[in-house]
């Protein structure tokens, strides 16, 4: 059976002009244990940012959810944020035949 993964994920749509403001908001000051991948997904000329990240469990990804560092992060973030959406997988990786 294949591995589980705990999946977090968050839309975004910034304000227009602020995506270079909005990426040094959004680097995390440090990577919290239980992250084993993070994704930032960009779709071009529409202001939207997707963040894809992988945790080894609910616990660690919820942790670091209430964090201090995470609050800190979302408020500095806040300023170019139009929109925003969350949501949390539990998902596995599948196998592709030949690779």
């Amino acid at each position: 059976m294949a591995d589980e993964y705990y999946i977090w994920t968050t839309r975004r749509r910034i304000k227009d002009g602020t995506q270079q403001e909005f990426e040094e908001a959004w680097q995390p000051t440090e990577f919290p244990d239980g992250m084993l991948r993070a994704y930032e997904l960009i779709e071009e000329g529409t202001g939207e940012i997707v963040g894809v990240s992988i945790w080894d469990s609910k616990d660690s990804c919820e942790a670091y959810r209430a964090s201090d560092v995470e609050s800190e992060r979302r408020d500095a973030m806040a300023p170019y944020v139009e929109e925003e959406r969350s949501r949390t997988y539990t998902g596995r990786e599948l196998g592709i035949p030949g690779s």
